[in-house]
């Protein structure tokens, strides 16, 4: 058989819940009746990161066969695996600098743009539509003071992206748990950054899991702020592992709400698998994110 067939035989998942999937075989869940067709009406992606002992070319075939449009943030040698394959980098990795030094570190601006701004044009040529960015930790600065030196960074960045109608997006992480000290951590901060840039080529990344660790009040804060936010990542809570019942968030009703604001981006899962077969893992959390 072709690696492409043993996937689909050995990891087809239904709309049968977690306690289905336990000790089901590939043929018994290949046969499944009440398997799960997608609807077309979200675009969905992973974060290959979650799944980094799966060779990216494996991964990509993988992506394909379960209807994902998109295998995100990799680095700009990675795209073109992608987009050989149909398929798209929905938001790209931007500065190697990372999550902890950021656009509200001045010292920083000068490194930061000159790892971005190349990649604007790349990735326009590539149609890769987004390219992340951070805020960096506080280290004792005010917020108001890192909002401002984070418009002053991102103001040439942003110019530039319009241009090539490239969008420049901050994630939201949660500075309780996983990032300490990281600014950009609540929707309202991000989105009075969005408001001063004042620019449709800058928007947020809201990550549905760090943000109930943070703000919970989910459906509503997207509701409120759909304008500002270009992109969407999942995530289990507690433990940032699969979104199913095992977790406190209901991911069904939150991404119907997000597709009822007319929101045309993708939804990308960046949990971290548990079963053994982490692909079983990513199936299931497309299936429940197709609204």
């Amino acid at each position: 058989m072709k690696r492409r067939e043993i996937l689909k035989s050995s990891l087809w998942i239904g709309a049968v819940g977690t306690a289905g999937l336990v000790g089901c075989s590939g043929k018994a869940m290949a046969n499944n009746p009440n398997i799960t067709k997608l609807k077309g009406k979200v675009n969905h992606s992973a974060c290959k990161w979650c799944y980094n002992d799966i060779p990216l070319e494996q991964f990509a075939e993988y992506a394909q066969d379960i209807g994902l449009k998109s295998v995100e943030l990799l680095n700009p040698d990675e795209w073109k695996v992608m987009t050989d394959r149909g398929l798209t980098c929905a938001i790209s990795n931007g500065s190697p600098l990372g999550i902890t030094k950021g656009f509200n570190d001045t010292s920083l601006h000068e490194q930061l743009r000159a790892d971005i701004m190349p990649l604007i044009p790349r990735a326009a040529d590539q149609g890769i539509p987004q390219i992340i960015c951070f805020s960096g930790n506080r280290n004792g600065m005010p917020d108001d003071k890192g909002l401002e030196n984070c418009a002053i960074g991102l103001e040439p960045l942003i110019k530039e992206a319009e241009k090539y109608n490239i969008k420049i997006v901050m994630e939201l992480l949660n500075s309780k748990v996983d990032h300490a000290d990281y600014q950009c951590d609540h929707t309202e901060w991000g989105v009075a950054l969005a408001e001063k840039l004042g620019s449709p080529n800058f928007g947020l990344l809201y990550d549905i899991y760090h943000m109930q660790i943070m703000e919970g009040d989910v459906i509503a804060t997207i509701r409120k702020n759909q304008k500002y936010i270009s992109h969407y990542h999942t995530g289990g809570v507690p433990g940032r592992n699969e979104i199913n019942e095992s977790q406190e968030l209901n991911y069904k009703a939150i991404v119907q709400a997000i597709v009822e604001t007319g929101y045309k981006g993708y939804i990308a899962q960046e949990f971290i698998p548990t079963r053994k077969d982490p692909l079983v893992s990513l199936r299931e959390g497309v299936a429940i994110c197709d609204a």
